[in-house]
């Protein structure tokens, strides 16, 4: 009798990768996590080592099969999730030339203006999903070609943490749709990249890897990296995607009208859609989906759980111990509206619904009856609020949304998920994970690309979801009186910000 199958699933997130390992029914059966490091070498850079990367996929490889006990013969598939935007230049041997420019790098603003001059502002947003921004892959390639022209030159490819991951496995380049689509270079409706684009602005479309679904098998893994890992070689590898597409599989968000929203340190919202959806006022972005046939057009807040998380450091001042518990707990004993105190949660920036990069964080209201309870319920409020204004511009744009699933560490707090339910006027639904979300999707892919699983469609059988919090008319009547308060707090202040800014930086 064959052994059960197994499909391995990798993570390679910021901090390091997440080996994965789930049975044939997609439930998870062990992991392992190995750290990298992030190098900061000016202020605006982010940069992290491809050899880094590998030595995380090689090792939890090995410590997952010695863990787990799960021959490495039972292992069916070899599928990824990774994250985007990133740029790393390889050359014909796939050999790292530099290192990797990750997402959260700014040095290529310039580029990002460059690129947005010669193909407009609004055909980069409609082609591609996306404003033109230093965040993207294309900004990225445009610096190296403006400061690094030798090293531009060699360049075989630009690959992504987890194309460079499917490469050492394979020998084969290649990327998926949805990595594709964080480049600011993809076509979003054609699915293949803008060739017309590409050459405008100066760039090499050579240099691009090949395009494939994200459950396309791309080869077999090599006697080498067999060696190195553990695994059999010959074993499929699937391409995958980026962690954004992953999460919104792996949250069970497979069907038009489908919406989660996850909370972690920042929070985004998506959409599962049959189209991409153009917002006339550039507020939301959008990705392909794992299903080809989809997308998942988002709206990203930069402080979500990190505005609790600084308000939690403040008023500890350094002690020991956290105050998590104390703090949610003094404020659901607070009135939804925090006692007429506003929050705007704009500590780092803002993307989604205002891309202001000089957006800044306010308590507006304070009197000396607040303390901290009000405090805290206030940046849980503002929090809600600016997603609402995430979630108002996909109901503006035409999106059906009739519930709200939540995943992150947000989603574990009874009083934050019932603040969202008010805020939102929707019911929160909570999926039963019992493995992260973008590990899960990865895993989907794998899946459905050796035939374990007949379609994405098997996530809502693999995510099961139970209603956790309905809307409170009184509180929902509440919120419909501060929400307008909020939006024109930042509107009156936003001048300021600017100015403030400036002093900041200078």
């Amino acid at each position: 009798m064959s052994p059960q199958p197994y499909i391995l699933a990798h993570d390679l997130g910021t901090t390091g990768n997440k080996a994965n390992l789930f049975d044939e029914q997609g439930q998870p059966v062990a992991s392992s996590f190995v750290g990298y490091e992030t190098a900061y070498p000016r202020p605006g850079w982010a940069e992290q080592e491809a050899d880094d990367w590998w030595r995380a996929v090689r090792d939890s490889t090995r410590e997952l099969l010695a863990s787990s006990g799960v021959t490495s013969g039972s292992i069916a598939v070899v599928s990824f999730s990774g994250q985007m935007m990133g740029a790393l230049p390889v050359d014909e041997e796939g050999a790292p030339l530099r290192s990797a420019i990750i997402w959260a790098d700014q040095r290529a603003t310039a580029e990002a203006q460059f690129l947005a001059d010669r193909c407009g502002f609004q055909q980069v947003y409609r082609r591609t999903g996306h404003r033109a921004g230093a965040s993207y892959t294309a900004a990225k390639m445009l610096w190296m070609q403006r400061h690094q022209l030798e090293l531009y030159r060699r360049t075989h490819q630009f690959l992504q943490a987890k194309d460079y991951a499917a490469y050492k496995f394979t020998g084969v380049f290649a990327t998926d749709y949805s990595d594709a689509s964080g480049t600011n270079l993809f076509d979003l409706e054609r699915r293949d990249w803008a060739l017309d684009m590409v050459e405008a602005v100066g760039l090499n479309a050579h240099k691009l890897p090949p395009v494939h679904p994200s459950t396309a098998v791309i080869g077999q893994v090599t006697p080498q990296a067999a060696a190195e890992t553990g695994l059999l070689a010959g074993t499929p590898v699937v391409i995958g995607g980026g962690d954004g597409a992953c999460a919104t599989v792996g949250a069970g968000s497979v069907r038009p009208g489908d919406a989660y929203n996850y909370i972690g340190s920042s929070s985004w919202i998506a959409v599962t859609a049959g189209r991409p959806l153009h917002d006339p006022q550039m507020r939301t972005f959008t990705f392909a989906h794992l299903d080809p046939q989809l997308y998942f057009p988002t709206g990203t807040m930069q402080a979500a759980g990190g505005s609790f998380d600084w308000l939690e450091r403040l008023l500890r001042g350094g002690g020991e111990g956290q105050l998590y518990e104390e703090l949610s707990a003094a404020a659901a004993d607070v009135e939804p509206g925090a006692g007429g105190l506003l929050f705007l949660p704009y500590l780092i920036g803002e993307r989604s619904p205002h891309w202001n990069p000089r957006a800044r964080g306010a308590f507006v209201g304070l009197t000396m009856r607040h303390g901290r309870a009000a405090m805290a319920r206030a940046v849980l409020e503002g929090v809600a609020f600016n997603l609402k204004m995430i979630l108002d511009a996909f109901l503006e744009q035409g999106a059906a949304i009739e519930a709200m699933r939540l995943i992150g560490g947000g989603a574990r707090s009874p009083l934050w998920r019932q603040i969202l339910a008010d805020v939102y006027g929707l019911p929160i639904l909570r999926p039963a994970l019992l493995a992260e979300a973008t590990a899960l999707g990865a895993a989907i892919a794998g899946g459905v690309g050796v035939g374990l699983f007949p379609d994405f469609s098997v996530a809502h059988e693999l995510v099961q979801v139970e209603e956790a919090e309905r809307p409170s008319a009184a509180a929902q009547a509440r919120y419909a009186e501060v929400y307008p308060l909020f939006q024109e707090t930042y509107q009156v202040l936003e001048p300021l910000f600017e100015r403030l800014g400036e002093m900041q930086e200078a």
